[in-house]
């Protein structure tokens, strides 16, 4: 599903919220979520699950065209995992 699915379905299942307020909110919801996690902080959803950031420390890689060694820098990535309610809903189909 697509932002602007997300948007269009909201929009529907809500007729008083009209097309441009659903995006609104979808962007507000979304960027609270990506701010949050610029800060370092945690965001966890009852009943769907935690966005967190895990840390990938320094390593060293291959290019893969020319096979020689690349440093790769440490870097810290978004991480999402499941609640349980979420799990059993997938689980059960």
């Amino acid at each position: 599903m697509t932002k602007s699915e997300l948007t269009s379905l909201l929009a529907a299942r809500f007729p008083q919220l009209v097309r441009p307020d659903a995006d609104m909110a979808v962007g507000e919801i979304l960027g609270a979520i990506s701010n949050t996690l610029r800060t370092g902080g945690r965001i966890e959803i009852r009943g769907f699950g935690v966005f967190c950031l895990s840390y990938r420390p320094p390593r060293t890689g291959r290019n893969p065209k020319t096979g020689e060694k690349v440093d790769v820098p440490g870097r810290y990535v978004p991480h999402f995992r499941a609640g349980k309610e979420l799990r059993e809903a997938v689980d059960a189909g």
